[in-house]
């Protein structure tokens, strides 16, 4: 009996060190080698695959198999990587690479990938890995979208100034012969050279315009905007529309004087303003009124330029701040326009922080408000200067 309690106290205290030595044991020294690892805080191979992941551009590494043996989270969103292998147009470049030595580089469309999701369009390079014995190559990308978008702009931009400026020096050079073949006919002369007097203050508008919209377009917001009286803005743009409304038989009314001040600069809103102005000017029927009103909401100064005009479709709504964009080029051309003023009232909105809208209905008219941040005096206790006047857009035009 005693033979075989000892038996089985020996087969315990085996199983027991067995459980010890091959459980317990290794488990109390990986929780020991995990707080070493943790009151020592991350390796640097730890910290180089941390910057690797959050790189902002996809990297990825290929080897002459075309396996890729290491890549970012960038990578596999710009779709350059899938199923751990370059798609096609980047592994030829890739190979290209690896045949040549040297650095070889791709372009790629942008795409609706699996689950409609849109991949940008993409650029990049692919260089060998040095110091590996040429067997990686390492494959550079990101996203070019705004790249392209701004080249597709600024082609479009140089190609229609082209066309633009092409029209009055066109007109000027069949004037100015004309003009020659009737220097014995005074009442002829007296036309042609009055023709040649439009077209040259057309183009001498057409090149002012330009550079301040390129002027405009190149600047940053207002650094140190000062305060701006909004009435003193109103009445100079008033003044500077006044000869060309009584030309085109158009009543130009107003309301009272508000006591708004906006942070800006003086001459830019003044510019926003009067051409907003003689905008409505050009598309407004003959005896009836444009009606420029001022108003505030909130902490925003609103100033809307309402006309009793042709109005504008809703397709055309969308795109009336761009650069040479007319809905009527015919009236345009009439009546001097060069499509460039509505471009410049945006940007002088978005250089105030501010804004420009529209509301429009065909054959009703339109209003085009022009929201821009009030200034406030530091001794005013934080709040706007009070008005009871706010105006509707839609209930401008009646």
């Amino acid at each position: 009996m005693q033979v075989s309690l000892g038996i089985f106290l020996a087969i315990v205290a085996g199983i027991i060190g067995f459980v010890v030595g091959g459980f317990v044991i290794p488990l109390i020294n990986a929780r020991a080698d995990r707080r070493r690892a943790e009151q020592a805080g991350p390796t640097r191979l730890d910290v180089l695959r941390a910057v690797y992941q959050q790189a902002p551009y996809a990297l990825a590494v290929v080897d002459r198999h075309q396996d890729v043996v290491l890549f970012n989270r960038r990578a596999d969103e710009l779709g350059i990587v899938e199923d751990r292998l370059l798609i096609e147009p980047v592994w030829t470049a890739a190979h290209a690479t690896f045949v040549d030595d040297r650095t070889s580089v791709f372009d790629l469309p942008a795409k609706m990938a699996a689950g409609r999701r849109r991949i940008p369009s993409v650029s990049g390079r692919c260089e060998i890995l040095q110091g590996h014995g040429e067997q990686f190559v390492v494959v550079f990308a990101d996203d070019d979208s705004e790249h392209r978008r701004m080249e597709a702009a600024r082609r479009d931009f140089v190609a229609n100034v082209s066309h633009e400026l092409k029209t009055p020096v066109g007109a000027m050079a069949v004037l100015a012969e004309a003009l020659l073949e009737s220097k014995d006919d005074p009442d002829s002369v007296e036309y042609f050279g009055g023709r040649v007097v439009s077209e040259a203050q057309r183009l001498g508008k057409m090149v002012t315009e330009l550079i301040e919209l390129s002027r405009l377009q190149g600047a940053e917001r207002i650094r140190d905007p000062e305060p701006v009286d909004v009435d003193d803005v109103v009445d100079e743009a008033l003044r500077r529309a006044a000869g060309a409304a009584e030309t085109a038989g158009i009543e130009l009314i107003t309301d009272s004087p508000s006591g708004l001040e906006i942070k800006g600069d003086w001459t830019l809103l003044v510019t926003a303003l009067a051409n907003l102005i003689f905008n409505a000017i050009n598309y407004s029927h003959e005896r009836t009124p444009v009606s420029i009103t001022r108003g505030i909401s909130g902490d925003t100064v609103m100033l809307r330029v309402t006309d009793r005009g042709i109005g504008i479709a809703p397709e055309h709504q969308t795109r009336v701040f761009e650069r040479f964009f007319r809905v009527d080029k015919a009236r345009s051309r009439a009546t001097g326009g060069t499509g460039l003023g509505l471009a410049i009232v945006k940007h002088v909105a978005q250089n105030h922080n501010g804004a420009v809208s529209l509301w429009s209905r065909p054959g009703t008219g339109s209003t085009f408000t022009l929201e821009l941040p009030a200034h406030v005096e530091p001794d005013s206790g934080g709040t706007t200067p009070a008005t009871e006047h706010v105006d509707q857009g839609e209930d401008q035009v009646p």
